[in-house]
């Protein structure tokens, strides 16, 4: 197992009354600090999970694609939804989250979803 990165494994989570499975990498503590940082566009979704309840800013310093940032709540019902540019400073949620998901802005993981995400609908 690397120190960055853990196994892929399937991650589920419900938003409105559909249920979206997707792969993720499971983020390990020191993987927390850099997310999607200096990674290319074909990399896997990543899950940042937190053991409470937590308002942490994300960054997407040095990220030079687009991505969808998914925060979760300890049920792992979506508590917001937002397009992140890249080299944006700061994005900060609205509400305390459990689970945080990165996934890259892909002909894949667009298909997995119909529903408005920020100010935009993918």
């Amino acid at each position: 197992m690397s120190i960055l990165l853990s196994t892929e494994t399937k991650f589920s989570f419900k938003l409105r009354s559909r249920k979206i499975s997707v792969k993720t990498l499971e983020c390990s503590f020191i993987r927390k600090g850099f997310g999607l940082m200096f990674r290319t566009v074909n990399t896997g979704n990543l899950l940042f999970s937190f053991k409470k309840d937590v308002k942490h800013a994300l960054t997407a310093w040095f990220v030079f694609f687009p991505f969808i940032a998914i925060w979760l709540d300890k049920n792992n019902k979506v508590l917001e939804t937002r397009i992140v540019k890249p080299f944006t400073s700061t994005i900060l949620p609205q509400k305390p989250f459990r689970k945080v998901l990165e996934m890259p802005l892909t002909r894949e993981n667009l298909a997995l979803f119909d529903f408005p995400v920020g100010e935009r609908n993918i």
